[in-house]
């Protein structure tokens, strides 16, 4: 299965210390309505570090009871031991995802001999796709162009979902690797520069908040439409900076409680959004006519 288009990286509500599971289920048919192409689960932006292992399977059944097979479900499984993502990406398979995130091991700090393991362990677990998810700002370790190449033995890791940042990076991947290794871009300010070089679509933040103008973004640039995707992607500028004046996904959450479609719980360590950057991203919001 190739995974493209609008991918949302969904939230994971709270309500009274514990998963809303109706609002949850009500964002994800308003994705499947908008257009979105794809769900991420326990992401990064899902709060995942602070979920027991019980809350991301509700949270997996949830957004698969939801999905009702219309649009691919991708569960984030990826932690800092391989014995553990092991584990979850078994579980996670036998619940009915689509495929799995498995971010690079942070803290470790791992050389790239300890991410091809960590990788090769992950994918000869399971049978369903691999997205490696590269993102050097939350992990320390990158991994590199090469290991990637390394890595496409394993028929089943299929994408990248690159959050380096970095231009060059992806377009080394491209160069190197082809279509042996589809790249999905993990930072919304750049997502059409990437997909100019290749990329065919996005694990995306911003797609919470604007899932029809992110759909519409890709389906215009797939149907060569250039200057449409390019209005879409300009426009959605100050949303990219606005989600991003404090940690993901404390912004994101703020303005999906600002729009009713979620409450205003985050778990600590992470902390609600400052009153004075509220008032800049309703702003930012009344714009794109989320809120009034």
């Amino acid at each position: 299965m190739e995974f493209k288009g609008s991918i949302v990286a969904i939230v994971t509500p709270f309500r009274k210390g514990t998963i809303d599971t109706a609002a949850l289920e009500k964002l994800v048919k308003w994705h499947v309505s908008e257009g979105t192409h794809g769900i991420v689960v326990n992401g990064t932006t899902g709060e995942t570090p602070t979920l027991s292992h019980e809350e991301q399977e509700i949270n997996i059944k949830t957004v698969l009871k939801a999905v009702d097979g219309k649009i691919p479900v991708i569960a984030g499984v990826g932690t800092n031991s391989t014995h553990k993502t092991v584990d979850s990406a078994i579980r996670a398979e036998k619940l009915g995802v689509d495929g799995i995130l498995v971010v690079v091991p942070y803290y470790n700090k791992p050389v790239q001999e300890g991410l091809f393991q960590h990788f090769a362990a992950v994918a000869k677990s399971v049978r369903i796709p691999v997205v490696i998810y590269n993102v050097p700002g939350r992990t320390s370790a990158s991994i590199s162009v090469e290991t990637m190449a390394r890595l496409t033995k394993y028929k089943n890791i299929t994408a990248i979902k690159d959050a380096t940042g970095d231009i060059k990076y992806a377009q080394d991947l491209k160069v190197k690797l082809g279509s042996r290794i589809s790249i999905l871009s993990g930072d919304d300010i750049i997502n059409l520069p990437l997909a100019c070089i290749g990329s065919c679509g996005a694990i995306s933040v911003v797609a919470n908040i604007v899932p029809k103008k992110m759909s519409e973004m890709y389906e215009s640039f797939f149907t060569d439409d250039f200057r449409r995707a390019s209005e879409l992607h300009l426009d959605m500028l100050d949303l990219h900076k606005g989600l991003f004046v404090e940690s993901n996904p404390i912004p994101v959450k703020a303005a999906l409680n600002m729009m009713g479609r979620i409450g205003p719980e985050i778990r600590l360590p992470l902390t609600r959004l400052p009153d004075d950057k509220s008032k800049i991203l309703r702003e930012i919001l009344k714009k794109h006519g989320a809120v009034k």
